[in-house]
């Protein structure tokens, strides 16, 4: 009975032990779970990149000892083991590809992207001999493609590199230029126009009204002959005397002219950049009806003294410029008439050049010469061509105009200055005072330099006060 019990409690005892160390579901679930997670062993974001040249290899040291090597693409690039922690990796062909490095347990040890490109030692020794003070790198791009960068000095400098890298690659189209130019110069490019316009215009003519009595026939004539060269009398004057009942009116008139047009603008611009600038206006002109509202459509369209220019400072001194200079001014010669509307009509003097030039230096766009001459006689048909008193029956009427156009362009380097160093057109100006304004007629006070300072009195005899004054 003593045994009995024994075995029962012993029984016992190893099924709550049993109970004890048995495995929950859930502790199996879960040891389930762990085994099926997937993990990457070896992937691009780990690995590093290293640039090849065909041909060319690299030696590596491992930290670890190395059991495997996996080499995505063997036809690019190449992996071979010498030791257990050195290796070298050498470009096949050109292309892309990746090489992992395990140790003994499957763990990786080290990841590479490996990119084959051509061998551009050559072209980087040629850009260094070439350009030494330059910072400019090369690197392979695509296939056969490469990529310039860096920054160089000037913009010919980048320039330079450029086609030097397309010399040697042999095709201009597989280099892509990213050199910045390192403080970009600006230009100052000063203007000058100046044209001269004489006009002469001279008009005669006679005017015949009145009867004749020859018996008894009777004859009326009544003569107007027009000025068609100008287009109209040069004004409404006139001289008139009457004979036996003829009235001869007799139109006469000389008339010169002279314009003169002047305009210096100054721009200032980037090398590189186009800056434009324009003295003048817009006049409006009806180009259209719109046809929902049955309204006139107005533009404008610009006209005067319009200049658009593009520096490229090629080295220091060296300029090479594009001036584009047009002069236009409105006339009634051409003008159109639309719908009860007079658009008027553009005279255009144009002047279109690319010149390399040196800083400081010159450039005279000249010798645009227009002359234009106009004459016509209106009269009565065969007494016109009478001597002397055909005269009487015809008007005469000359035009001649000559015009010279002249562009002055002097480009300059310029840098940026504080505000303190410019000076404005109205540094020192004072208004005058009521008593000088209505008793003397001055619009300003006589002044010297800005601040109040003491002015200098000019050199030699000099009576009365000094100073600059603005009539």
């Amino acid at each position: 009975m003593a045994t009995f019990k024994l075995i029962r409690t012993a029984s016992l005892a190893a099924l709550i032990a049993g109970a004890v160390l048995a495995p929950t579901p859930q502790a199996i679930a879960a040891d389930r779970a762990s085994s099926s997670v997937i993990q990457v062993a070896a992937s691009e974001a780990t690995s590093r990149f290293i640039p090849l040249g065909i041909g060319k290899s690299v030696a590596i040291d491992l930290p670890t000892d190395i059991k495997d090597v996996l080499v995505a693409d063997p036809k690019i690039a190449n992996a071979v083991i010498r030791t257990s922690r050195r290796v070298y990796m050498i470009g096949v062909t050109v292309g892309q590809t990746n090489i992992f490095f395990f140790d003994v347990n499957g763990r990786q040890i080290a990841g590479f992207d490996i990119a084959v490109t051509r061998d551009l030692n050559g072209v980087r020794a040629a850009l260094k001999q070439s350009m030494p003070e330059a910072d400019i790198r090369i690197e392979g791009v695509g296939p056969e493609g490469i990529m310039l960068s860096g920054s160089a000095s000037s913009p010919a400098e980048a320039q330079q590199a450029f086609d030097i890298a397309s010399k040697l690659v042999g095709d201009g189209a597989k280099v892509v230029n990213g050199i910045s130019v390192r403080g970009r110069d600006q230009v100052m490019l000063k203007v000058t126009v100046a044209e001269m316009q004489r006009d002469v215009i001279k008009q005669l003519g006679v005017d015949l009204s009145g009867t004749l009595n020859y018996g008894s026939a009777v004859v009326n004539f009544n003569t107007a002959n027009p000025f068609s060269a100008s287009g109209q009398p040069l004004n409404a004057g006139s001289f008139a005397g009457t004979f036996k009942g003829v009235t001869a009116t007799l139109r006469a008139m000389d008339r010169a002219g002279v314009i003169r047009t002047l305009a210096e603008p100054n721009l200032t611009a980037i090398s590189g950049e186009t800056a434009n600038f324009l003295v003048g206006g817009e006049f409006p002109f009806v180009s259209g009806v719109d046809p929902n509202t049955r309204q006139p459509q107005v533009e404008f369209k610009k006209f005067g003294v319009s200049l658009i220019f593009t520096p490229v400072v090629l080295s220091e001194g060296r300029i090479s410029l594009k001036v584009f200079q047009e002069v236009s001014e409105l006339s009634s010669e051409g003008a159109l008439q639309n719908q009860g509307f007079s658009i008027p009509s553009l005279k255009v003097r144009r002047a279109e050049t690319t010149v390399e030039i040196p800083s400081g230096g010159s450039l005279a766009m000249a010798g645009m010469i227009q002359e234009q001459t106009k004459q016509a006689i209106n009269g009565t048909p065969g007494l016109m061509q009478v001597p002397i008193l055909g005269s009487l029956f015809k008007s005469r009427d000359y035009v001649n105009r000559q015009t010279e156009l002249m562009v002055l362009v002097t480009p300059y380097i310029v840098r940026a200055v504080a505000q303190k160093e410019l000076s404005r057109p109205d540094d020192g100006f004072v208004d005058s005072t009521d008593p000088s304004a209505a008793l003397l007629g001055r619009l300003n006070r006589i002044y010297g330099p800005a601040g109040n300072t003491k002015v200098e009195p000019p050199r030699g005899s000099y009576q009365g006060k000094y100073g600059f004054i603005l009539d």
